[in-house]
């Protein structure tokens, strides 16, 4: 059996690093700001553990590209392809976080409510909070039901810079 090759690189935006990750199916991980190579290995390990990781920053670079223009405030949405590992609850969740408009914001029970399953608004959270692809699938887009920020797993910082990049047209 061939093993699954994981391309990764780093990005750095406004002195700020970020390690990517794809597979020939598209873009599979995105670090967390300012964290090292050490988060992506373990990703690897833990999600797919049959893969070889292979540092090629060609292979990033469509995905970087887009990112950069996102951060600018020049792109609202990504057209590149996504090879998204989860849960099919995760998956579920995911797709809903994909449909919130730029600029928007729902609630952890709106997302419960749009899956079908109103009382797992705790395992929402949970499955944001999993969320391997930040910034691709906007999971900074949501919010506690009283509107306040609430876990982001790049930071709640980072949350509050991409929620005003995306009213304001500033990050």
């Amino acid at each position: 059996m061939n093993k699954q090759l994981i391309y990764y690189g780093n990005l750095c935006i406004d002195h700020c690093s970020v390690y990517l990750a794809t597979t020939d199916e598209g873009v599979c991980f995105v670090g967390i700001p300012n964290h090292g190579i050490g988060e992506v290995q373990d990703w690897v390990e833990k999600k797919k553990p049959d893969s070889s990781l292979i540092e090629d920053q060609n292979k990033i670079r469509p995905y970087s590209d887009q990112l950069v223009e996102f951060i600018h405030g020049k792109r609202q949405s990504f057209n590149l392809p996504l090879d998204i590992t989860g849960t099919p609850f995760q998956r579920a969740v995911w797709k809903e976080l994909s449909r919130i408009p730029y600029g928007q914001v729902l609630t952890y029970t709106d997302i419960a409510e749009q899956i079908g399953n109103p009382q797992a608004v705790r395992a929402v959270g949970a499955a944001i909070g999993a969320n391997p692809l930040m910034f691709f699938i906007p999971c900074h887009r949501v919010l506690s039901k009283k509107g306040d920020l609430t876990g982001f797993r790049g930071g709640l910082a980072l949350k509050e810079s991409l929620l005003a990049l995306e009213s304001e047209g500033k990050c």
